[in-house]
């Protein structure tokens, strides 16, 4: 079954649940408000996927917070990130063997082999 990241109010996490309604694929998903990631989930993201895809440097947090002005390091992008999980590009969707970030239909079709 597909685990789906993201905030249940987000426009892109919204229509990802269509497209997997609308393609009959089973999904999990978690409520990162709710339940947020741990240090090591986060991590395991990270090590996967490399921390520029997993963070949404354009989204409204990444603004308030101020951090394109700041000269942060990866760990500071990190721990940043671990404290402030709505900067996790949405929605993340994995399965066994692959994770997934960001809407795109194409994608979605390859990722659940459905056609």
């Amino acid at each position: 079954m597909i685990q789906v990241y993201g905030i249940k109010n987000c426009n892109k996490v919204r229509d990802t649940f269509a497209w997997l309604k609308e393609n009959d694929v089973e999904y999990e998903f978690i409520d990162l408000k709710k339940e947020p990631l741990t240090r090591d989930e986060l991590q395991g993201f990270v090590d996967r996927l490399g921390l520029d895809v997993l963070l949404n440097k354009r989204g409204m947090k990444w603004r308030q917070l101020g951090l394109k002005e700041k000269d942060l390091t990866e760990s500071d992008l990190f721990d940043q990130l671990l404290e402030h999980q709505t900067m996790i590009k949405r929605p993340v969707l994995v399965n066994e063997q692959a994770v997934l970030v960001g809407y795109d239909e194409d994608a979605f079709e390859a990722f659940t082999d459905t056609e």
